[in-house]
């Protein structure tokens, strides 16, 4: 009865018929210029930038869904968007609508994602689920890189990556966020990873994954809401050009090598180094005092930071338009080469 509910909500917002077969094989043999399943939707505009080598920029749907509240949520969407645009590419925001795998979304589907409250957090695993059963939701990180990989999109835009949580010895938990960056040929822009993460495990996970880690004008990973994690990295690039150099180059070599490139937030606009490590501290007790565990984890202590860390919202905010202007640039710089 609930399946129906919300089938028949999901059609009344967004005027989409719901998809009655799972999608399958859709990941790594649906690319750019081969045939999709019926419920893998590419936005006319996103299918003929592919067509025409116009650059694209792929814009992940959670923060929209279960990152920020509203309006805020559906303000900074539509900004990241604009600003895709205003550098010279195509923005194409991945989603899920009514059982519908979509790659670029209308300004309805936007303000749908924004502001209701029922809507899914969707991950790889889930896209299945979701397409049989008609669900919306927003697409996590992997979820988002999956489809955009799909599509034939070169850059994902997100704020922070999932990782190897802390206390991984007790219980293996460690994001969906990091093979699929290891075998996807869509590069990844972000700030780092979430800094609730154990960062260190983090970045070995990576290296055993084979992803080639690019510190952009840094020397050490980034760590989300925090520019510095004192964690150092091996591969420092100073340039979009330097970033698209190697893109082109692992392509020419025919290397399956995943890339991530870590933008730190500006020193200005990081929340306070000791304080949000005070919180953070607080946070991971609380959430072991409620037993709060697996993918109900991130998104709980997020919600105690930006309740408890002044500035934690505007630093999100402040590194995922980062994020974005720099993966345009990179996006842009690929299709002139």
């Amino acid at each position: 009865m609930a399946r129906r509910a919300q089938r028949s909500e999901n059609d009344q917002l967004t005027g989409h018929k719901t998809g009655s077969s799972v999608t399958k094989g859709f990941a790594e043999e649906t690319r750019r210029g081969e045939t999709h399943p019926e419920e893998f939707v590419i936005a006319e505009e996103v299918q003929e930038a592919l067509r025409k080598g116009i650059p694209v920029v792929a814009l992940e749907s959670a923060i929209i869904t279960h990152g920020m509240p509203y309006p805020v949520n559906l303000e900074l969407a539509q900004e990241l968007e604009g600003i895709v645009r205003k550098g010279g590419a195509i923005a194409a925001t991945t989603a899920l609508v009514s059982g519908k795998i979509r790659v670029g979304l209308s300004k309805s589907e936007l303000e749908m994602l924004a502001r209701a409250k029922w809507v899914k957090k969707i991950g790889p695993r889930d896209i299945p689920v979701a397409v049989a059963m008609g669900f919306s939701g927003g697409t996590t990180v992997a979820a988002s890189l999956h489809i955009a990989d799909a599509a034939g999109i070169r850059v994902f835009v997100t704020g922070g990556i999932g990782g190897v949580h802390r206390g991984v010895s007790e219980i293996l938990d460690i994001s969906q966020d990091l093979p699929v960056i290891g075998r996807a040929r869509c590069i990844t822009v972000c700030a780092g990873a979430k800094s609730i993460l154990d960062l260190r495990n983090t970045l070995e996970y990576l290296e055993t994954m084979s992803v080639l880690v690019l510190g952009y004008q840094t020397d050490t990973l980034p760590a989300f809401y925090v520019r510095d994690s004192g964690i150092p990295i091996e591969h420092r690039v100073e340039s979009a050009s330097d970033i698209a150099a190697i893109v082109e180059a692992r392509d020419r070599l025919g290397l399956g090598t995943g890339i991530l490139v870590t933008n730190p937030i500006t020193e200005c606009d990081q929340v306070d180094p000791a304080k949000h490590e005070k919180v953070l501290q607080a946070a991971l007790k609380k959430a072991a005092e409620e037993k709060i565990e697996g993918k109900a984890m991130t998104p709980y202590i997020l919600a105690y930071m930006q309740k408890n860390l002044p500035g934690v919202i505007e630093a999100n905010i402040a590194l995922i338009k980062s994020n974005v202007a720099l993966g345009t640039q990179i996006a842009t710089l690929l299709k002139h080469r």
